[in-house]
């Protein structure tokens, strides 16, 4: 992170054990121990700083969930290398037979994110401990911030998975999955007390220094989240008993009200592919982001954001794009979907033929379409050189450190509407005015205008996914299945995703198979993989 800078040592390394023995093996590999290392407010912050960094390196292996996730909807296809194996192929069509090589496809991750959890179990059961002295009113923020991680950790993962085992203090118990309502209650707790707990600080008001740590208000916004997939997927009218629309809302409306952000005035402005014209990380618009910088090593260091590479062109850059490995790229129906009026799909896509680049490495791009993410792609400069690499990084693989902006104000905007602000048109429409512009033109607002606006306005965030399942399983397979006409290594190919296949899976993603070997069959296999 760049302002609350990531220690990884102390309590960042004390939790991180081998990965041989699975999810569950968290045996501290340095000489701190639990005994001598949780005494003091030093110690404490420590530790907070690694469940930060826990956060932060969930994506650096296996499989990101911003890139999954588009590929999972109907925004992307798995793309990558025309020799590649066909894992991100099994990804976009929901079949295990896709790639039988492939079956633990999300184990790094699954690992990463037990690592991360024991983290904040272990500091949240310390936390009574340490010797706060003078600064005891730290001990309610320090578990604020660390409950909302949990949370937000633990809402990724039983959105994936469906099924996934509950620890909330350390343990290398082998348990069975908890039944999803159990982890939402957990989830619901967590920012409950997040919402709480954590100071009221406005965005004007916020110490640069501590951009990248939990506020309210991505505590409030976050809760506004859960409430709506928890309530759309598992029909139910609230969350796990903790929190009911009203209060949801209420939450949001707080954000909107209190929170001090607004939407930057113009759209493209948001993402770095605008040069100048940034607005930078942080920006008036930014309620939650993980943090990334450009310092990731081969030794350990794992600061950077590993996953954008995937979303570059197959090997080749064309100023300012900077190359990758080709992974989800864009459904031409992403693209079609905007009006011509609508400037988020200029500043969301690169449209290589309507931007006039010559691309000449089709015969290397699997499920070519003439269309990549132009919000998180790797950058260049005017001689092809990666920018993460003139800032000092180790290579444009490792190197990029663009945050991903996980929670934006527009989103505050859109989910109040949908939870029936009295002031849904005017959130409704001051999302679809920046869009426009001056072409503006006013819509009524409706739930079926703003799940078509959230497809528009977060195209390519990794959101359109779960805002489909949450319409239902039936609504997500009927939108994503589709047959039609790609290019593999230039050639025409036959697509086809099947909506018996999500639907045979619930919209859910495979558990690592070594995961339930590893268990002795207490892990079960998720239907249809």
């Amino acid at each position: 992170m760049k302002n609350f800078i990531l220690y990884t040592l102390l309590a960042s390394t004390l939790t991180l054990g081998s990965c041989t023995k699975g999810f569950l093996d968290t045996e501290p590999i340095t000489e701190l121990t639990d005994e001598n290392f949780y005494r003091t407010t030093d110690d404490a912050y420590k530790a907070l700083v690694g469940c930060y960094d826990g956060l932060q390196i969930v994506w650096a292996g296996g499989v990101s969930l911003p890139v999954a996730t588009e590929i999972l909807s109907d925004n992307c296809f798995g793309g990558t290398g025309n020799s590649d194996g066909f894992g991100y192929q099994m990804l976009d069509e929901f079949d295990r037979l896709r790639s039988p090589a492939d079956q633990n496809l999300f184990v790094d991750n699954w690992i990463a994110y037990y690592k991360a959890i024991y983290r904040c179990n272990m500091l949240l059961g310390k936390l009574d401990g340490i010797e706060w002295g003078n600064k005891a009113d730290l001990r309610p923020v320090y578990e604020a911030e660390t409950r909302f991680i949990r949370a937000y950790l633990y809402f990724d993962m039983i959105r994936l998975w469906g099924h996934v085992p509950l620890l909330t203090e350390p343990s290398n118990e082998n348990i069975p999955q908890a039944d999803p309502n159990e982890v939402y209650t957990v989830i619901a707790n967590d920012l409950k007390f997040a919402i709480e707990n954590l100071p009221a600080t406005s965005y004007a008001s916020q110490p640069t220094a501590t951009y990248g740590r939990v506020t309210k208000w991505a505590a409030e916004s976050l809760m506004g989240r859960v409430f709506l997939y928890y309530t759309g997927y598992y029909k139910q009218t609230d969350l796990a008993g903790v929190v009911d629309r009203s209060a949801a809302l209420n939450y949001l409306e707080d954000v909107i009200n209190n929170g001090g952000f607004s939407l930057v005035e113009n759209f493209a402005h948001l993402w770095p592919a605008s040069l100048e014209n940034y607005v930078g990380e942080d920006n008036k618009e930014t309620v939650f982001a993980i943090k990334y910088t450009f310092t990731s090593d081969y030794d350990g260091n794992t600061d950077g954001n590993h996953w954008m590479v995937m979303f570059g062109m197959r090997e080749q850059w064309s100023f300012p794009y900077g190359n990758g490995w080709g992974g989800a790229t864009v459904n031409p129906k992403l693209w079609n979907a905007y009006n011509r009026n609508d400037s988020r799909r200029t500043a969301s896509i690169i449209a290589i033929a309507e931007e006039g680049i010559n691309f000449t490495n089709q015969s290397k791009q699997r499920e070519y379409t003439g269309y990549y993410n132009k919000k998180y792609s790797p950058l260049v400069d005017e001689n092809g050189n990666s920018i993460a690499v003139n800032k000092g990084g180790v290579n444009f693989q490792i190197g990029q450190f663009q945050d991903y902006v996980s929670i934006r104000y527009a989103d505050v905007l859109l989910m109040a509407a949908e939870l029936g602000s009295p002031n849904a048109q005017t959130y409704f429409d001051a999302v679809r005015r920046r869009a426009f512009g001056t072409n503006f033109s006013a819509q009524p607002v409706s739930q079926s205008a703003i799940m078509n606006e959230r497809k528009l306005e977060f195209a390519l965030e990794g959101i359109r996914y779960w805002d489909l399942l949450r319409q239902g399983v039936d609504v997500a397979a009927s939108t994503i299945a589709e047959s039609t006409t790609v290019l593999n290594g230039g050639q025409e190919v036959r697509k086809t995703i099947s909506a018996g296949k999500i639907n045979e899976t619930n919209g859910l993603q495979q558990i690592p198979n070594n995961q339930i070997t590893l268990s002795n069959g207490v892990l079960v296999q998720n239907a249809g993989w």
